[in-house]
């Protein structure tokens, strides 16, 4: 077989972070923060994103070590053997399928900034039409898929950057009106720090995404940690920055209670105007968000069946389309009942925690890949160390409820291993985890190439202007 071509340079890994990281969480997670700790939430914005990054750094060197698509999932395997691997995966699975039930909810809140009289059934019919349309573009196939995305990817990101500009500009003409809604800083105290980062940690979630095998990267072992802190980075600052003028913006009493905080920020600086055009942009990007995720999420059980680990039929490719057709109808079914049942905020903590294992086993498995491979990046001892002490303490910020709800859930996870595995693995499946072809290739792909096309224009603009 040949080898793959080493094609992503730097600036290509890092459009690959920021792409795969940045999306429809920060109009969601903004006023957990302001309800937690008022605007002492901008530390928490700051501190969850370098607890990602060092969580993110233990990724890259498995990825170095084993470049397996899988993620976590792969990387347990490998190292602790089928019965962790699958945990892992099952882990993610709920992490994945709680994620993606809380877009509907938020889809339906800023779509009641414009219709604030849609009574409770309805928005139950938006949320089932919600996920199943999504649903159906993946089952469609991923190129119909990627290109939605490609265009919602733009549409979920502009109107923050002329938010975050405009608001920039509105507290240098007016600095009164940003130090009244700074002061006092910390007006909860400061009890509410593990709360608001776990929250606040699920933006900077799916830097999982990021580490591609390193066969495909120019000079693996340096760019990879390279382009993960400099994107990292600029995502906490973009978010920072997003949120300070949030915060600066309105009283954090009016957001903690604020289903729409983006649009109450946009009334604010912009007017009327701006409100409408920060909820047209949550919903986009709500819907892009979700979009992205189905596909990706439906990919986990898709991997488990071919290793032998899960039930077949999740393996089956429709013969048209070439999509997992039955682990997206699975999928789709889990995600509406629970989108009907939950609230946001519980299903964030949820697959926060759920999807904390698997980022606790991943940091874990620095140790015994090291051992059993070479080449691989070779991180500094501590980073490992810390990214496990993050994950546990990040763990034990969860609510009782939903860290009690989440053992339950990975629990009913053994029967399944009992029953379906160890079971023959699927050739066919494997193959293409392998040599990353299909449904594993093309996702990263169109994140990667609209990024670089995206940017690219952007950096030929401005030397046009100069």
């Amino acid at each position: 077989m040949a080898e793959m071509k080493r094609a992503l340079g730097l600036f290509d890994v890092i459009n690959l972070v920021i792409g795969t990281i940045v999306g429809a969480d920060i109009y969601i997670a903004a006023a957990f923060g302001a309800g937690l700790l008022g605007p002492a939430s901008l530390l928490a914005w700051v501190l969850a994103g370098v607890m990602a990054l060092v969580i993110a750094l233990c990724f890259a060197e498995c990825s170095s070590l084993t470049p397996r698509v899988g993620g976590p999932y792969a990387y347990a395997r490998e190292a602790f053997g089928d019965f962790a691997g699958f945990m892992v995966g099952w882990s993610l699975i709920i992490a994945s399928w709680a994620a993606i039930a809380v877009f509907p909810l938020a889809f339906v809140a800023y779509l009641t900034y414009f219709f604030p009289h849609i009574v409770p059934w309805q928005q139950d019919l938006i949320k089932i039409a919600f996920v199943f349309f999504l649903t159906f573009i993946n089952y469609r196939g991923v190129k119909e898929a990627g290109k939605i995305n490609d265009a919602l990817t733009f549409l979920k990101i502009f109107p923050l950057v002329i938010l975050t500009l405009l608001g920039l500009v509105f507290f240098i003409l007016k600095p009164s009106h940003l130090i009244s809604n700074l002061t006092p800083f910390a007006p909860q105290g400061w009890g509410g720090m593990g709360g608001a980062l776990v929250l606040i940690f699920w933006a900077y979630v799916g830097f999982e995404l990021v580490t591609v095998p390193s066969d495909e990267i120019l000079d693996a072992k340096r760019t990879i940690p390279r382009a993960l802190v400099l994107g990292m980075v600029l995502i906490i600052v973009f978010y920072f920055l997003t949120n300070f003028v949030i915060v600066g913006s309105v009283p954090w009493q009016e957001l903690s209670t604020s289903s729409a905080p983006l649009a109450l920020a946009g009334k604010t600086i912009i007017g009327g105007l701006g409100a409408i055009i920060l909820a047209i942009g949550a919903l986009f990007s709500i819907s892009g968000s979700d979009e992205a995720g189905i596909l990706s999420s439906a990919r986990i059980p898709y991997a488990m069946a071919g290793d032998g680990l899960f039930p077949h039929f999740f393996a089956r490719v429709h013969p048209v389309y070439g999509t997992p057709y039955l682990s997206l109808l699975v999928q789709g079914v889990v995600t509406t009942i629970a989108t009907l049942l939950g609230t946001i905020s519980e299903l964030i903590i949820l697959s926060v925690f759920t999807l904390l294992l698997c980022y606790l086993v991943t940091c874990l498995s620095v140790f015994p890949l090291r051992k059993n491979y070479e080449g691989g990046i070779n991180l500094p001892r501590v980073v490992p160390i810390l990214g496990v002490i993050i994950s546990v303490y990040l763990m034990t910020q969860c609510s009782p409820i939903q860290i009690v709800t989440g053992v339950l859930l990975m629990l009913l996870g053994i029967p399944v291993y009992i029953k379906y595995s160890p079971g023959d693995e699927i050739k066919s499946v494997k193959r293409e985890i392998k040599e990353r072809r299909g449904l594993f290739d093309r996702e990263l792909r169109w994140r990667e190439r609209f990024l670089s096309h995206t940017l690219g224009h952007l950096a030929s603009l401005m030397r046009r202007i100069r």
